[in-house]
């Protein structure tokens, strides 16, 4: 047997002023965005927003469905819809927040698998890192580099080659 270890960096900040004026500008963008989710059945708002290569700012929120599996998630939303208005644009950062009326969000909120997943097929696609940035309703924010960094041991079109 062999142990191997992965080892995940990322930069945690205690006051959004303390970041890079754009990485604050677009948690601002997150927040803003998080206003607008439909999240009547988990109370659970997400928000996200990306910067493009060319400054525009991209945002998206969770959109929930009575039937679960027809909802979608913020960053899917934005990615995605990134995808079908800016085809070639390349994504600088994303920012993430979340609001719940239901639990404690004082702390960063990161994407799930799937969201993580999507994301990554982007990143791979454009062949460059795209910054993440995430925080909750409040708290700490933390700040990565490449969304390889969350998803370390991802599936990609290697695993589709025979």
């Amino acid at each position: 047997m062999n142990k191997k270890v992965l080892t995940v960096e990322w930069e945690v900040y205690d006051r959004k002023e303390d970041l890079p004026t754009s990485d604050a500008q677009l948690l601002d963008a997150a927040f803003e965005a998080v206003k607008n989710a439909y999240a009547p059945y988990s109370g659970f708002s997400v928000g996200a927003a990306l910067l493009l290569e060319n400054g525009d700012v991209v945002k998206g929120n969770n959109q929930e469905n009575a039937a679960y599996p027809s909802g979608l998630c913020a960053e899917r939303v934005a990615f995605f819809w990134a995808g079908a208005n800016h085809p070639g644009k390349k994504i600088k950062a994303v920012a993430i927040t979340a609001l719940s009326e239901k639990v404690n969000t004082d702390h960063p909120i990161t994407p799930c698998g799937a969201c993580r997943q999507s994301m990554l097929e982007y990143e791979m696609n454009q062949g460059e890192n795209i910054t993440i940035i995430m925080q909750g309703s409040t708290g700490k924010i933390y700040r990565m580099e490449g969304v390889k960094n969350l998803l370390p041991l991802y599936f990609n079109e290697e695993g589709l080659k025979s």
